[in-house]
């Protein structure tokens, strides 16, 4: 059962990442340093709005996963419409916003001249996707609460496929340019979007359909937006931890700033693939806890945890061996390879040090302990950043890279310290 969620997902998740390359490939085909400069400006305020609102598909996951332990189809459905109702709101407020972010952003960005002509113009049509984008985010964390692993792949393969087919033959092809490849993202999640809630619907048990009372019950939904808040704060909290990074790489130079750049990537790919072994950890939970059923929670738990070590011992491994070869294929630079080859080391450590963060917060999600996440993480980060002030002082970008990992394991260890009574509390003591 770990497998068969984790797998479809990671090749899911996995598909993320070629999305953003043939996005930038085809812009950097144009023959325009700008446009260039503006997709990727807009893209990180994109992502950045768009990371806050991921609470809509991990909270969707565990509730519908602890109303199929509990055998509870009506629910199910009534989770997902409720948080479709909260998507369709949230995409519209982003669009009327989207003016402000962008002007925000961009003074933030220091961006200016062409390159904040390209990221505006690139920015307000993607916005037109919010409604859509969001809906998708509460259909994929229903499918993975029904532990439909298969069906997130096809349906994340259908917005990815789309959009980068569509960039193509929009922003090549046809010869839209940077236009072509914001409306190639906005059809693709409309797409999305529409193939998820045919597939939803046809899943639906009609003898089961929630009454609209119970769709709009206001209990079920400030427990929903309760746990939405707690995974928001988290979710700032994290990227707050990515940008100090960033910020305190910034004043050791432009190489080191280059250098870790590169080195992030590492961690970045280990992430996501550890994702998908969480979300496996958040549909085995969360139905475990529903179902009132301790060995099947235990047993979840240590299975996605031993997945989630062995796939991060790999990574390790493999970044130790071939690392300085794939930093060779990042950089021509000279002075950023031999850069980046001093920190190699932490950096291929990260997957061994944030698995288990991975593989409890997908726990904590399915359980739907979203505070303590919150709480856990918000300690941490103060750790870190105490930590990163230090260090640094002493040994420079070495010691950022080292409370880096001291953070990433402080995340999963914290929470892995508090599992034990938070089980005692949901199943009783053993």
């Amino acid at each position: 059962m770990v497998l068969a969620i984790a797998v479809p997902m990671t090749l899911a998740f996995l598909t993320t990442p070629l999305l953003g390359l043939v996005d930038t490939a085809v812009v950097g085909r144009l023959g325009d340093a700008a446009l260039l400069g503006g997709l990727a400006i807009a893209a990180i305020l994109f992502d950045l709005v768009f990371t806050t609102f991921n609470f809509l598909r991990t909270a969707t996951t565990g509730l519908v996963a602890q109303a199929m332990g509990r055998d509870d189809p009506t629910e199910e459905q009534a989770v997902f419409w409720r948080s479709l109702m909260i998507s369709a709101v949230a995409g519209l407020l982003v669009i009327a916003a989207t003016p402000l972010l962008l002007a925000a952003g961009l003074a933030f960005m220091g961006a200016r001249g062409e390159i904040a002509a390209a990221a505006s113009t690139y920015l307000m049509i993607r916005a037109l996707s919010a409604p859509a984008a969001l809906a998708n985010y509460a259909i994929l964390g229903y499918v993975l609460g029904r532990g439909m692993g298969g069906t997130g792949l096809l349906l994340q393969t259908v917005i990815n496929g789309t959009n980068i087919v569509l960039s193509i033959l929009l922003g090549l092809w046809l010869g839209y340019g940077l236009e072509g490849v914001a409306w190639a993202t906005v059809i693709a999640e409309i797409t999305g979007c529409a193939a998820g809630l045919l597939v939803i619907h046809r899943n639906f048990d009609r003898a089961h359909a929630p009454a609209w009372k119970q769709i709009i019950d206001r209990a079920s939904i400030l427990r929903l937006m309760s746990l939405n808040g707690d995974i928001m704060i988290r979710s700032f909290a994290l990227i707050t931890a990515f940008a100090w990074f960033t910020r305190l790489g910034t004043g050791f130079g432009e190489t080191t700033l280059a250098a870790n750049a590169i080195l992030m990537n590492f961690f970045m790919v280990a992430g996501y693939y550890l994702d998908g072994f969480a979300t496996a950890a958040e549909q085995l939970a969360g139905r475990a806890i529903g179902a009132r059923y301790r060995p099947a929670f235990d047993k979840a738990v240590r299975l996605t945890v031993f997945w989630g070590f062995a796939l991060a011992g790999f990574t390790t491994g493999f970044f130790l061996v071939f690392g300085d070869a794939v930093i060779g294929l990042m950089t021509t630079l000279e002075s950023v390879r031999l850069e980046a080859g001093s920190y190699l080391f932490w950096a291929a450590l990260t997957a061994v040090a944030g698995v288990l963060a991975f593989e409890m917060d997908g726990v904590f999600v399915g359980a739907t302990w979203s505070r303590d996440m919150r709480n856990m993480m918000l300690l941490s980060l103060a750790l870190f950043i105490v930590l990163s002030v230090g260090l640094t002082r002493i040994w420079g970008n070495q010691g950022l890279w080292i409370s880096l990992n001291i953070f990433l394991a402080a995340r999963g260890l914290t929470l892995l310290a508090i599992l034990p009574r938070r089980r005692d509390r949901a199943f009783g003591a053993a």
